[in-house]
């Protein structure tokens, strides 16, 4: 062989690297604008599914709070039916009818006869 042959060979087999390396690995511009557009997208989407996230909490604690509420007040309805209760049972055994009292044993004798 001599030095032209080898050189012919040497440039060939580079050519053919290049085209090889061309075909294979990152494609510089390419990739790396989709990539960025892939993050975006991913962060835009996480960025929404934390907003709807927060929203359902909200919803959430507002609901919680309105049973609260409403279970208070429950709570204070019974209290003053007991006391009133209670007041009627001390004035019963005092030997008093009291008021109110009448009118609920009438109301208690028209719903049995229905």
């Amino acid at each position: 062989m001599d030095y032209e042959e080898l050189a012919t060979m040497v440039e060939e087999q580079n050519q053919s690297e290049r085209k090889e390396s061309g075909k294979r690995g990152r494609k510089p511009g390419r990739k790396v604008s989709t990539e960025k557009i892939d993050m975006k997208a991913k962060l835009e989407r996480s960025r929404q599914s934390a907003r709807e996230c927060r929203a359902r909490k909200k919803l959430r604690y507002q609901y919680l709070e309105e049973l609260v509420t409403d279970r208070e007040k429950a709570v204070v309805e019974l209290r003053h039916e007991l006391e009133k209760l209670y007041n009627w049972a001390m004035e019963v055994e005092a030997g008093r009818c009291p008021d109110g009292l009448q009118e609920l044993l009438e109301e208690m004798g028209a719903m049995k006869q229905e």
